[in-house]
């Protein structure tokens, strides 16, 4: 029974696995390319965040920091340790993310 269990989890894994590395490999080919850093969120998971070429960008989360690294692995994109300044500064911001960040900042 153990053992069913542990065929079902990996298989359920690996499906995840899969599902994250081609939704990665979209995102890169839509913005010309594209890297990513993984960054672990608690018991949430893991988050991917992802920079296009063209500075477009966007984020996917992992059940597991393990399922995200090993995604992100396949997918065949470049990884960041972290979201230093110069992996920041890649990032196109545009209008709405301007007045997010204003509205955050007087409490909208």
């Amino acid at each position: 029974m153990a053992d069913t269990q542990q065929v079902q989890a990996d298989q359920k894994a690996e499906r995840k696995i899969a599902r994250l590395a081609r939704q990665i490999g979209t995102f890169a080919k839509a913005h010309g390319g594209a890297e990513g850093q993984v960054a672990y969120i608690g018991e949430r998971g893991a988050r991917i965040v992802l920079v296009g070429e063209d500075g477009g960008w966007g984020d996917l989360v992992a059940p597991t920091y393990e399922i995200a690294e090993q995604a992100v692995a396949k997918s065949g994109i470049a990884t960041h340790e972290s979201f230093d300044g110069e992996f920041a500064a890649k990032v196109t911001t545009g209008p709405y993310e301007w007045k997010r960040m204003a509205g955050i900042q007087v409490g909208g």
